[in-house]
């Protein structure tokens, strides 16, 4: 599960060379975040029994650990500091909303359809753009998230075989993620590194506070474990910060209007992850909805990089 961080325009260098990097950067973050989504599931699987709170709880404290020491040694403690701590503070309980909620959702969904369902989360975003960020609407804008949501049912649809539940709670995570992206919009002036970092302190404080209502799950959790489980365990915090380190590198390299269509190639990782530890592979009709889905992501993603191209120009002919 991931978003695009907000960072400042790419970098001085060859153009060509710098946008192939970025595209390169953001495919890796895609499998390091599906490494994350993968590792979740496996220990919410029943053979471990590892609870919700627990696994987000190691997910968000490793994450803020990691970006702690390789940060602060760079950019010294003011990178603590943001312009925005309130979006910063939504940001990270919708991101920790998305994470409880998609987590739910891989222990129901086979990881490939849970993936694609998420994939409705920017298509909401760019609906509701014009109420929730003040953007002119486009009509293009609309048709592509129907279509989208056409993708998702068709995916969902009565005799797939998926658990209406996992349903229910992959849509919810969807929504999450577009409340994310919305934040993520709202705290653009800070240092993306800044919010990398409260990415995770937010998540780790809030599951720090809700300790005293799980710790018993927590201890006889830990009795449990193999030194296996606890790899995949602490797994979970390093795929995370490093596919949102990773995100930030690429963005710093290419427009993200350019990068968002490359976004929906987190499918392959999730569905190749699927099948390689599970089995589990979506089904001709289903891989159908999901093309449908990217095809409508990746077509209105190539419009807005038109669009916003297009605004520049005029803006240089004025300027």
């Amino acid at each position: 599960m991931g978003t695009p961080e907000s960072t400042p325009p790419p970098s001085a260098g060859p153009a060509a060379r710098q946008t192939l990097a970025g595209v390169l950067l953001l495919v890796v973050s895609m499998w390091a975040l599906s490494g994350l989504d993968a590792s979740g599931k496996y220990l919410m699987g029943a053979d471990i029994g590892a609870t919700l709170f627990a696994v987000c709880l190691v997910r968000y404290g490793v994450h803020t650990a990691l970006t702690l020491v390789t940060v602060i040694p760079a950019r010294g403690w003011k990178a603590l500091r943001c312009s925005q701590p309130r979006a910063q503070t939504t940001r990270g309980l919708s991101m920790l909303a998305a994470t409880m909620l998609f987590f739910t959702t891989v222990h129901y969904l086979p990881l490939g359809q849970a993936t694609a369902i998420n994939f409705l989360a920017p298509l909401i975003v760019l609906s509701i753009a014009p109420w929730a960020l003040k953007e002119p609407p486009f009509l293009s804008r609309w048709v592509a998230a129907g279509i989208g949501l056409l993708g998702v049912l068709v995916v969902v649809r009565p005799g797939s075989g998926l658990d209406p539940t996992g349903t229910l709670f992959g849509l919810m995570t969807a929504c999450a993620l577009a409340s994310q992206y919305i934040s993520s919009r709202r705290v653009a002036v800070d240092d993306p590194y800044t919010t990398l970092i409260w990415s995770g302190a937010v998540g780790t404080v809030v599951m720090v506070l809700a300790l005293p209502f799980y710790w018993r799950d927590l201890a006889a959790l830990a009795g449990r474990l193999s030194p296996l489980h606890w790899l995949v365990l602490l797994g979970t915090g390093f795929w995370g910060c490093l596919g949102h380190f990773l995100q930030i590198q690429a963005y710093r390299r290419a427009p993200a209007s350019l990068l968002a269509p490359f976004v929906y190639f987190q499918i392959v990782s999730a569905a190749a992850l699927g099948w390689l530890i599970w089995g589990q592979f979506p089904d001709p009709v289903s891989w159908l909805g999901i093309a449908v889905v990217c095809a409508s992501g990746i077509t209105i993603g190539l419009i807005e990089w038109r669009r916003n191209g297009a605004a520049r120009a005029r803006a240089g002919q004025t300027a």
